[in-house]
């Protein structure tokens, strides 16, 4: 992934969801499709807004009367910075103790485990063998 992703909290995912299922919207918008979901008050949901147009996750249209908000990133690479984060942080940064904690608490199923080697037989076909003495 080229794109440095900003870090977004918890929070702010939700309100991406939304963004991600359908944009650009106004915060009116935003804030009737998540009080269906969650508790929040229509100011909160317009300072995450404000929150991830700073942090440059979304942009907004001025063009028209009412500003409309869209998502800078897809959802699939925020998901990925995420991802990497979180392996970072909690495994430091080896996908293998992740995949090995996994394993050891069977909570893969024998057709996960089979995806998983499908995945990894792809993922070694695709890349070509690099010469790391070079």
């Amino acid at each position: 992934m080229s794109k440095n992703v900003p870090r977004i909290s918890e929070a702010e995912w939700e309100v991406m969801n939304i963004l991600w299922k359908k944009s650009p919207q106004t915060a009116n918008e935003v804030i009737l499709a998540l009080q269906d979901k969650i508790d929040w008050k229509p100011k909160t949901i317009r300072t995450m807004l404000d929150r991830l147009v700073q942090k440059k996750v979304v942009g907004v249209n001025k063009d028209q009367k009412v500003y409309t908000f869209f998502p800078l990133y897809s959802q699939d690479e925020c998901q990925q910075a995420e991802a990497k984060s979180f392996i970072k942080r909690i495994y430091g940064g080896t996908l293998k103790s992740l995949l090995v904690q996994f394993m050891e608490e069977d909570s893969l199923t024998e057709e996960d485990i089979n995806e998983l080697k499908s995945i990894l037989e792809n993922s070694k076909k695709e890349k070509p063998a690099t010469n790391k003495n070079k």
